[in-house]
């Protein structure tokens, strides 16, 4: 057999035990995007609801777990409040979250009700995950709801988010959460049934049925963009793939009205094979889920030490302190050249730092006390970026 037909075949099984190993999966996230749950005018429609929660509930029934990460509470908010589109100012997007949250779940309630299944909902902000006593209390309690045989209900708490309404997506945060919550697969429903070469309205255009490195999405055109009613488009199904994938989790994405097809293990949509191993949660919400609120630039040595040795970043290493942040906050480390190496939790205010840069541990612990011995960025605490430190890329580039 010639080699390449040997590996079409090996890929092609590959791919059909990818799919098996879905339909057997225990613990599913499933992320249903605002524009699978809405109406041709923006409004919330509650058969389509229905009919989602009746393919859920009939998964949980057979005795898989379910997580469900649902946008929609701003579209559900916009009809309440004699809105036409989704609003672009922020308090007005929250205002609409605050109203449609709330009758989001009492469909969720009554059609998972309806079907013997209760429901809980859980509001997340990304400090929820990253602050160490906060993501353990996100896990215990997503855990426990499992548990307790309830279908957890996820969505970015919007009414008091502010980073997260105008940059972030129910895409990444459906594949945190299931990373979060040790799922076995990720379900991306979507109101596109896969991935395509490009816009699949153009001629031409191909369907995607299997994606397993980032070479197979080299030549695609990602740039269309959501619906008017949601925030995302095929970037950031892309990017959540991505994240989800990087920690050993598949993907599949496709038309929500194909949940089922999905779930069962059927080649519907396009299915994002698995490229590494699990992560400690925290580290990978702070890689992927957060914004450096700050910046510590570091000296050669430095760099050579958290990126290379993976060590914890001490006062005599940094140079200089850019930004406003509090002790707890995600901040850059930045090499001389201008490369963000690294992103870490903070022990420090911004203001306590310009008297300590430079300085031995044992000598600011002399001067100043036993508190000032910590780190400033615990490798426990701390994300590398980048493997090898390079120069900062151009604007043009």
């Amino acid at each position: 057999m010639p080699p390449d037909a040997a590996a079409d075949r090996a890929a092609t099984r590959a791919a059909a035990q990818l799919r098996t190993n879905i339909a057997e999966a225990h613990r599913v996230v499933v992320k249903v995007g605002s524009s699978s749950l809405t109406t041709p005018k923006g409004g919330i429609d509650p058969e389509r609801i229905e009919k989602l929660v009746d393919t859920l509930a009939q998964v949980r029934n057979g005795g898989r777990e379910v997580v469900l990460v649902s946008s929609g509470a701003i579209a559900a908010g916009l009809s309440p409040l004699a809105l036409k589109t989704r609003p672009r100012d922020l308090a007005t997007q929250q205002a609409a979250a605050s109203v449609g949250q709330g009758l989001l779940m009492g469909y969720y309630t009554q059609f998972f009700g309806r079907r013997g299944l209760g429901v809980g909902q859980v509001l997340l902000t990304v400090d929820d995950v990253t602050r160490r006593s906060h993501y353990r209390n996100a896990y215990r309690t997503l855990g426990k709801l499992l548990e307790l045989g309830v279908v957890p209900v996820v969505n970015e708490n919007d009414t008091v988010a502010t980073h997260e309404i105008r940059f972030g997506d129910n895409d990444r945060l459906a594949a945190l959460v299931a990373h979060l919550v040790h799922a076995d697969a990720l379900v991306l429903l979507s109101d596109v049934d896969s991935l395509y070469t490009s816009n699949p309205s153009k001629p031409g255009a191909r369907r995607v049925a299997d994606v397993r490195s980032d070479a197979d999405l080299a030549t695609i055109d990602t740039s269309a963009r959501g619906s008017d009613v949601g925030t995302g488009g095929m970037t950031t199904k892309i990017d959540a793939a991505r994240i989800a994938t990087s920690a050993g989790i598949p993907v599949v994405l496709t038309l929500a009205d194909r949940a089922a097809r999905a779930l069962a293990g059927e080649p519907v949509g396009t299915c994002f094979h698995p490229t590494g191993k699990r992560r400690p949660t925290r580290l990978l919400w702070l890689a992927h889920a957060t914004d450096g609120h700050g910046e510590l630039w570091l000296d050669d040595g430095a760099v050579r030490a958290v990126v290379q040795r993976k060590a914890s970043l001490l006062p005599a290493g940094i140079t200089s302190v850019k930004g406003s942040f509090a002790s707890g906050e995600p901040v850059d480390l930045v090499a001389p050249d201008g490369t963000v190496v690294a992103r870490g939790l903070v022990n420090y205010d911004a203001d306590e730092l310009p008297d300590l840069i430079g300085r031995q541990t044992r000598d600011l612990a002399a001067e100043l006390g036993a508190g000032y011995d910590r780190t400033v960025v615990h490798r426990d605490a701390l994300i590398v970026l980048v493997t090898h430190p390079g120069p900062r890329p151009t604007a043009s580039a």
